[in-house]
């Protein structure tokens, strides 16, 4: 005789929140890592991708708000090309940074709310990032001028970074992507 035991979540807890935010299903999750090893960012933080997943399957709180990997992670989606079980780890991370902002969760040194604000507007405005804009409009927000100004000749004068915005982008098709967001989940801001 089996006899199955089931804990379930109650309706308001964050794993469901962010399950009905990211759409996605953490069940599935079997713990195989391999969103953890081909994570570029895995390495710099304190929590990898399989440890927040988990962490949420065994019912962590509004602490797991905190985790840096919230506010460091690229949404490169290397994770979820990697998942077995096509786990959408970049959604998971969208939805804990929207619940951390409803929250009001106390936002990381270095503010990246604010930075990922910022290159999202260049995106808008130019129709791709426009990396000196950004970078300089958040540095003059954050009141942090000279950090890691000895690397700007550096990155000038090997093609990384651009006085200038690119034209490549293709602005009216972003605005209508930005539109249609705006429309569908409120304001961007």
């Amino acid at each position: 005789m089996t006899i199955k035991i089931s804990k379930q979540p109650a309706a308001d807890s964050l794993i469901r929140i962010v399950e009905k935010k990211a759409e996605v299903s953490l069940e599935k999750c079997y713990q195989c890592k391999k969103c953890s090893v081909g994570c570029p960012v895995a390495g710099e933080v304190k929590a990898a991708p399989a440890e927040i997943i988990r962490r949420l399957q065994l019912g962590a709180g509004n602490e797991l708000l905190q985790t840096d990997l919230i506010w460091m992670c690229l949404s490169c989606d290397t994770c979820y090309a990697r998942c077995p079980n096509e786990i959408n780890f970049a959604g998971i991370i969208d939805a804990l940074r929207s619940v951390a902002l409803e929250n009001g969760t106390p936002k990381p040194p270095g503010n990246p709310p604010l930075f990922n604000r910022l290159f999202l507007n260049t995106v808008k405005a130019f129709g791709r990032v426009y990396d000196l804009q950004a970078i300089a409009v958040y540095k003059i927000r954050t009141l942090n001028l000279r950090q890691d100004m000895e690397k700007f000749p550096t990155m000038l004068r090997k093609g990384k970074m651009s006085l200038l915005p690119s034209t490549g982008g293709n602005r009216k098709m972003t605005r209508r992507i930005f539109s249609q967001i705006s429309r569908e989940k409120g304001t961007i801001k």
